[in-house]
């Protein structure tokens, strides 16, 4: 797979039921596996097993209130990102770029996208996700584009293996919030 350049700019669209194998292809390989080292996301020393599959993400897609983003370069995939209408917020998840592409600025404009999009279609005034407790690096990443850190947590799925085979035993989520205006 060619590596785009950095200076293209990139397109955004909603992801169909076409793009799903592509999306879990991308997914695990930002989270899962030897080539999710070539990034800084990968979640390899922390859980093994599949990150996605083709029928969730099937199922997520069928579902009115998600949207999937894809973001292409050149027309290739280089990065995704889900956001679901809840109500008084959405929220963030699935979100995944292509390892060797990290550090590209191509998160960053996807995360901004997906914030735009949860503001102008749905009027919605905050977003909130969730991230793995333990990785402060990521954690890190998301206060710097201004999502606050609430505190509070929400326990990991042990024992359900679509979130993955958890390599120990701390692991829990906490809940991040940002404010759209």
């Amino acid at each position: 797979m060619n590596t785009p350049s950095r200076t293209t700019r990139p397109v955004f669209r909603a992801a169909t039921v076409a793009d799903v194998p592509a999306l879990v292809r991308l997914v695990h390989s930002a989270y899962r596996g030897e080539s999710s080292r070539a990034g800084w996301t990968t979640e390899a020393d922390l859980l093994d097993g599949r990150r996605t599959d083709v029928e969730s993400v099937t199922a997520e897609l069928e579902k009115p209130e998600n949207h999937m983003i894809l973001m292409e370069v050149d027309g290739e995939l280089v990065a995704c990102c889900q956001v679901e209408h809840r109500g008084e917020y959405a929220y963030f998840g699935m979100f995944a770029v292509r390892p060797t592409l990290q550090n590209g600025g191509f998160g960053k404009a996807l995360l901004s996208e997906a914030e735009r999009f949860a503001r102008e279609t749905w009027d919605v005034r905050e977003m909130r996700m969730t991230v793995i407790s333990v990785r402060e690096e990521l954690l890190a990443w998301y206060v710097r584009r201004g999502y606050s850190r609430t505190g509070e947590t929400a326990p990991f799925p042990y024992g359900d293996e679509s979130f993955g085979l958890p390599t120990r035993d701390d692991l829990e989520f906490e809940i991040l919030v940002k404010k759209l205006g």
